[in-house]
């Protein structure tokens, strides 16, 4: 038996726009190829040949993921890192440098030494939802820009050119157009799945849950429903992180979790204290107790969390002895 039959390797890839710096641990195996199709298949025919445990990347806004669906589709464990992990990894070992090359074997070493959870990849369907989704958010976000611009222009209308307002007034007509039609493909790829669709209707149950909040839950937070209360809330980042050392007790605030699941939810729940009895009364509660309004915002999300997953989880829709 040779010895790459022995060792478990551990794979660290560095990705850049048009290359990817690779690093075989604890093999002292580095090697560089073009950020292309055809050789990153090329690439993962040499790893299959390796018993690889755990091959890690650093998440680079896309450029990554080429890599990343050719190997989940080989078959090979490859796990998506937040770079900031990486980073704090290295200045706790004293890497202070920064090539390619470094990089990729301080991500081995961090998949040898840390051993990050391998997490099933979302599939075809699920990415294509989240990238339409995340395109709605970015056209949503320019309206919300046009609109201010229309409410800070002078009035009465003829102390600036007509052009100017129907210039922006027209372009809002179409975003909007485009938000619509992006809102209805997401509703089309939903309906072809029995599995999501059942989901959706479970979420949506919940009064204050809408469709954009279901389809965001779903596709950024998989795990919604698999874990228990503690693990969610965390997960989301709406658990509040102790701050205590010695006689010293700090206010325990918020940390991490997913950015983007946390401000749709958050938007959601401005919704949900208006039309959800529970949500309304919980929130009015901690209010009345002298928590600060975001506070106490803060304190409904995790407790809509909580519920979502366990609703999902037992495979039932709403009733508010849930909480």
């Amino acid at each position: 038996m040779n010895q790459k039959e022995q060792i478990e390797v551990n794979v660290g890839v560095d990705v850049g726009k048009s290359q990817l710096d690779i690093q075989l641990h604890p093999l002292d195996l580095h090697f560089s190829i073009a950020n292309h199709q055809d050789d990153i298949l090329k690439l993962v025919r040499i790893l299959k040949g390796y018993p690889v445990k755990r091959i890690v990347t650093e998440a680079t806004g896309r450029h990554e993921h080429a890599f990343v669906f050719a190997c989940d589709q080989a078959g090979l464990p490859v796990v998506v890192v937040d770079p900031i992990k990486v980073r704090r990894f290295a200045q706790a070992i004293g890497v202070l440098a920064k090539t390619d090359k470094i990089d990729a074997s301080v991500i081995a070493l961090f998949a040898a030494k840390l051993e990050p959870d391998i997490k099933p990849i979302p599939g075809k369907q699920a990415r294509l939802i989240k990238d339409l989704l995340v395109r709605r958010s970015q056209l949503l976000e320019m309206a919300t820009m046009e609109k201010n611009r229309l409410h800070i222009l002078p009035k009465p209308l003829h102390i600036l050119p007509k052009p100017l307002h129907s210039s922006i007034k027209s372009l809002l007509k179409q975003l909007q157009k485009q938000i619509e039609k992006i809102t209805c493909q997401v509703d089309e790829l939903i309906c072809q799945s029995k599995a999501w669709r059942m989901k959706v209707e479970i979420l949506t149950s919940v009064p204050g849950v809408g469709k954009v909040l279901a389809y965001t839950l779903l596709t950024e937070l998989p795990e919604l429903g698999e874990l228990n209360r503690k693990e969610i809330a965390a997960l989301v980042g709406v658990a509040p992180m102790n701050k205590e050392s010695g006689s010293y007790t700090g206010k325990r605030r918020i940390r991490g979790g997913r950015h983007r699941v946390r401000t749709v939810m958050f938007m959601a729940m401005m919704s949900a204290i208006q039309c959800n009895p529970l949500f309304k009364g919980y929130y009015e509660r901690l209010k009345a107790a002298g928590k600060l309004p975001k506070v106490a915002l803060i304190a409904c999300l995790r407790k809509l969390i909580v519920i979502l997953n366990t609703m999902l989880k037992n495979e039932e829709k709403w009733r508010e002895n849930l909480a």
